[in-house]
């Protein structure tokens, strides 16, 4: 019977590092699509990219599904499985900002205009930085006696720092002579922006 536990335990374990790993692309492309999104506003490039995107966080998705269904297979003990339930639940509000950011950049054809383009890169590179030692925490949870002390405090790090570039970058947009509901437009992507380190730091440390 304990042979059969752990066994199903190692699996879970193998599935967890599988949806990491499509997390990882999901984000590859997310970021190649803002990175073409700023060197050529909404292109053919931004949408191949943007479907590559939600093609990944479908698989973490499937991934996610195929955890839950093993899990309740009696595979681990009740509370083990509401501590990884909690801990995917908090991950995959990730991958859904990605796809929603995009799908807003697309569907409003929005440009970034250039006083803003150097920080709102710098918020990008910082919210993956974050999102990146978020994805080696949950990693080292699942590794006996590795130390996430470090990790934690680099993540809250990058959460402050892109709190700042975020209420930076607004100030700076309503402070612009520009069209009002531009202004707005460019506000809420800011926002979805800055929420990526925000559910980063979210994420369980324990």
């Amino acid at each position: 019977m304990l042979s059969f536990f752990f066994k199903k335990q190692r699996q879970i374990e193998a599935l967890i590092y599988r949806y990491l790993d499509s997390l990882r692309m999901t984000q590859k492309f997310f970021a190649e699509a803002l990175t073409t999104c700023i060197k050529e506003s909404v292109s053919g490039n931004f949408d191949f990219l943007t479907i590559q995107t939600h093609k990944f966080e479908s698989k973490a998705d499937d991934l996610r599904d195929e955890i839950n269904e093993l899990m309740y297979g009696k595979a681990l003990i009740p509370e083990s499985r509401e501590d990884i339930m909690v801990l995917l639940e908090l991950i995959e509000t990730i991958p859904r900002l990605f796809e929603r950011l995009l799908h807003m950049i697309q569907a409003q054809k929005l440009t970034i205009p250039n006083f803003i383009l150097p920080d709102v890169d710098g918020l990008i590179q910082a919210s993956l930085e974050s999102c990146d030692l978020m994805m080696t925490q949950v990693e080292t949870l699942f590794k006996k006696g590795g130390s996430i002390r470090d990790l934690k405090y680099r993540i809250d790090q990058d959460e402050s720092r892109c709190d700042h570039i975020e209420h930076s970058i607004i100030t700076k947009i309503f402070s612009a002579d520009i069209d009002p509901f531009q202004k707005l437009q460019l506000k809420e992507m800011v926002s979805y922006m800055g929420e990526i380190s925000d559910q980063a730091d979210r994420v369980p440390n324990e």
